[in-house]
């Protein structure tokens, strides 16, 4: 039977100001990630309050870098990234916060590109095949259906039947 560690609140203290260094994490993942600890909830209080006033947990800097992240490097698009931070409990206003980050005129320029890109794999001979499959990946990349259908009808308009 293995021996289950026990630690003072100074050790999950410094234990979970190494986790929030290492990247930004929002107030969720710190709750789970101290369900790990047998705490009292005064203890678990005092660690949390600690981390916020030691800038180690900060929401708002947490949604701006996701957004950021999430959209530079995996392309996603406002839709998914607001579902992701909403699953994740962050406040309505963090994540208008964290869209403000994503420029404009680059988030148009990544949808076309995407829909570009997909649009050249095409292996569909019917028409209105590829177009569905194209607005389809677009929506599962996350992004907004009136945009997707004014880059799609622009890309596929020389190419209609």
């Amino acid at each position: 039977m293995q021996q289950k560690k026990y630690f003072s609140i100074e050790e999950i203290t410094r234990k979970l100001e190494r986790y929030c260094v290492y990247q930004d994490r929002c107030h969720q993942e710190i709750e789970k990630k101290l369900s790990e600890f047998t705490l009292i909830p005064e203890a678990r209080d005092q660690i949390i309050f600690h981390l916020l006033e030691h800038n180690f947990l900060n929401e708002e800097r947490f949604s701006k870098s996701f957004a950021r992240g999430k959209f530079n490097i995996k392309k996603w698009g406002k839709t998914i990234i607001v579902n992701e931070l909403k699953r994740r409990e962050v406040s309505a206003y963090n994540i208008k916060t964290a869209l403000n980050e994503i420029d404009e005129e680059t988030y148009l320029k990544t949808l076309y590109e995407l829909a570009e890109k997909r649009h050249q794999l095409r292996k569909e001979k019917d028409w209105y095949a590829h177009k569905k499959k194209l607005v389809d990946f677009l929506i599962r990349k996350g992004y907004e259906y009136d945009l997707i259908f004014k880059v799609v009808d622009e890309l596929l308009n020389d190419s209609k039947p």
